[in-house]
């Protein structure tokens, strides 16, 4: 069996990039030379003024009237040589001692932040730098690398109950059409055909509608592949209630996952609050049309008899407002908060909606999010479910 290759670890690239570059000095070594150099600078400034200074020291020795002796200007300028070079070498000396010392205590930040970053590349995503002290450009930098990390665990640990909870919903309708094939085959004189071809076909659409929900899901999540053009929000909410209210009483030809099932409760409507104004927004029409029919049929699906879903569309400064009201079980604000989480169905809605994937709302926030804009959603007073989508205005 061959060895993996080093490099295709995240681990391998980036200790190969490191060993890939020449060595060099570090940067406390850098910061020391640095410190060391401006003050001997500053040394051969002050000296070099001394030396100006001595200009207007007169050649020649004096004498005092009282006979005292004044050294001329050669003397000054050997004295002044002697002592300026030994404080010169002091400063230097100083200079390198302080400025290592300075610069070990300026960057033991940095070093916890690189312990940080380094467990994180090992897989230690829990490990925080947790930098203490008032706040300053390596607080802000510490800071920002821990929410970084709490941001890709949060993702991380997203990913993982998305993938066991696919995998668990992918499974279902398999493991079902498995089991009533097994079935058939252990007593093949007293199947029924029929029956066991339509569930077989109920499975398998199922199963159909679970995968092109998870293209989907993905696809939306894709906010800088979003093609923008200019999307009359108001005429897709038009076509989408005329077209679910023909398939409510049995008059529309087109064929969706509500059709003339039983799935939705007897009488229910669909009321439309008719506001004349512009509401166009840029974005993808496509996918703005199934996040607003994913709405419309997650408020027609769980409902309750005689129930209705109430639809508007209204501008309000630099966004379009869809409202989408509609009756049905009663909701709490932690339940209803759960609700855009992928595969996520409370439990109030679950009764009678065996077919649900669960992601129908999932997908929505993914559009709306790839559109800018921003999904809520508040329980309705009375039971049911108030969903308002909330894109920029163009």
């Amino acid at each position: 069996m061959a060895e993996p290759d080093a490099g295709s670890h995240p681990a391998g690239r980036a200790s190969g990039l490191r060993d890939a570059r020449p060595a060099g000095l570090s940067v406390r070594v850098k910061l020391t030379l640095s410190y060391a150099l401006f003050v001997v600078i500053v040394g051969v400034a002050v000296f070099a003024l001394g030396f100006l200074l001595l200009r207007f020291v007169p050649e020649g020795n004096l004498y005092a009237d009282s006979g005292a002796f004044a050294p001329r200007r050669t003397d000054l300028v050997e004295v002044f040589v002697r002592y300026a070079t030994w404080t010169l070498l002091g400063l230097a000396v100083v200079g390198l001692g302080g400025g290592w010392i300075v610069a070990g205590v300026m960057l033991r930040p940095l070093r916890r932040i690189t312990d940080a970053a380094r467990a994180a590349r090992d897989g230690a995503f829990d490990h925080r730098v947790a930098l203490p002290g008032r706040r300053d450009e390596l607080t802000d930098l510490a800071d920002t690398f821990d929410g970084m990390l709490a941001r890709v665990t949060e993702t991380l640990d997203e990913q993982r109950r998305f993938a066991a909870n696919a995998s668990h919903e992918l499974r279902t309708p398999h493991a079902t059409m498995r089991t009533m094939l097994e079935v058939a085959r252990s007593d093949p004189a007293g199947a029924d055909v029929p029956r066991l071809l339509q569930r077989l076909d109920d499975t398998n659409e199922r199963a159909i509608r679970l995968t092109e929900a998870l293209l989907a899901l993905a696809r939306a999540s894709r906010g800088g592949a979003i093609e923008r053009r200019p999307v009359d929000v108001d005429a897709v909410v038009t076509e989408l209630v005329a077209e679910l209210s023909g398939e409510l009483t049995g008059e529309s030809a087109v064929e969706t996952p509500i059709g003339a099932s039983a799935l939705v409760a007897p009488g229910v409507r669909i009321l439309r609050d008719r506001v004349v104004t512009v509401a166009v927004t840029a974005g993808d029409e496509i996918l703005i049309r199934q996040a607003v029919g994913n709405l419309l049929r997650n408020a027609l699906l769980y409902n309750v008899p005689d129930g209705w879903v109430r639809v508007s569309v209204h501008v309000d400064g630099r966004h379009v407002i869809v409202d989408i009201l509609n009756t049905g079980p009663l909701l709490d604000a932690a339940t209803v908060a759960t609700l855009p989480e992928p595969f996520v169905r409370a439990a109030a809605r679950q009764r009678g909606r065996g077919d649900g994937t669960g992601l129908g709302l999932a997908i929505v926030a993914s559009i709306v999010r790839a559109h800018a804009g921003r999904l809520e959603l508040w329980p309705r007073d009375g039971g049911g479910l108030h969903a308002r989508l909330r894109l920029p205005r163009t």
